[in-house]
């Protein structure tokens, strides 16, 4: 893997924003607070959901918002996301979401596959770019990771295998076994979004995945509306949970 490489860089409202590749095939967007901050300030991971990457404007919403709070954050664009080419197998799952989409049938038996597939990408992936974010000045551990929908699919085994999470938002996916096992492997604190009225995933496959987690610490917050009606007051609570459990 060769060094960090900052391909752009801009300043607005106090944060800074910097684009990055490493190695042939990472891409991502870091934000800091423009001004160095007195001490080193905690990590935040932020996972996108499926067809977003890096620069999808929930992700450079969520990077402003905690580097308003105090915090760093960090997006890469995901196997086959943004503009990573697609393998066949990524256009093939793709097509097949969109046709059971617009047919009606139940898609999470292409989704789960599917992302469980692009996280075994994914999280050497996340792993080596905490590496190389773990030797710039400002950045330091605990590292926390925030992920829905794919976000999850990639973030729990990330979490699993990573002891540098040491706490977690994930949420809106569904229960599988291969998923379960990693989970049970969780221990850290973790905050769990379910949609009541999702309209794709049933209320007890994501009820399931809640139940899976070891972590002695965890909350579930389960939210009136469909699968895309995620309350904006989620956002404020992901940073009092970050800010209650990284800050020392």
């Amino acid at each position: 893997m060769t060094d960090l490489q900052f391909i752009s860089t801009t300043t607005t409202d106090g944060v800074l924003e910097r684009e990055f590749t490493l190695g042939d095939s990472i891409h991502g967007m870091l934000w800091s607070p423009a001004a160095p901050p007195a001490r080193s300030a905690p990590l935040i991971l932020l996972g996108h959901g499926g067809g977003r990457d890096a620069k999808a404007l929930p992700m450079v919403g969520r990077g402003r918002h905690l580097v308003a709070a105090g915090f760093h954050a960090v997006a890469i664009d995901a196997p086959g996301h943004g503009e990573r080419p697609r393998t066949a197998l990524d256009d093939q799952q793709i097509a097949a979401m969109q046709e059971a989409m617009n047919t009606g049938v139940p898609v999470g038996p292409i989704v789960v596959p599917y992302n469980l597939h692009l996280a075994e990408r994914a999280v050497p992936e996340w792993q080596a770019t905490l590496d190389a974010l773990e030797q710039l000045p400002g950045i330091d551990g605990p590292f926390g990771y925030f992920g829905l929908n794919m976000g999850t699919a990639i973030g729990v085994p990330l979490a699993a295998a990573d002891a540098r999470v040491a706490a977690a938002v994930f949420g809106i996916f569904w229960y599988d076994g291969t998923l379960a096992e990693h989970a049970r492997r969780i221990t850290v604190p973790v905050e769990f979004l379910l949609q009541w009225d999702d309209q794709h995933i049933p209320r007890d496959s994501g009820l399931a995945l809640f139940d899976a987690f070891a972590s002695t610490e965890k909350s579930l917050h389960a939210n009136a509306g469909a699968h895309k009606e995620v309350p904006r007051f989620e956002v404020e609570s992901m940073v009092r949970f970050f800010d209650r459990h990284l800050r020392s």
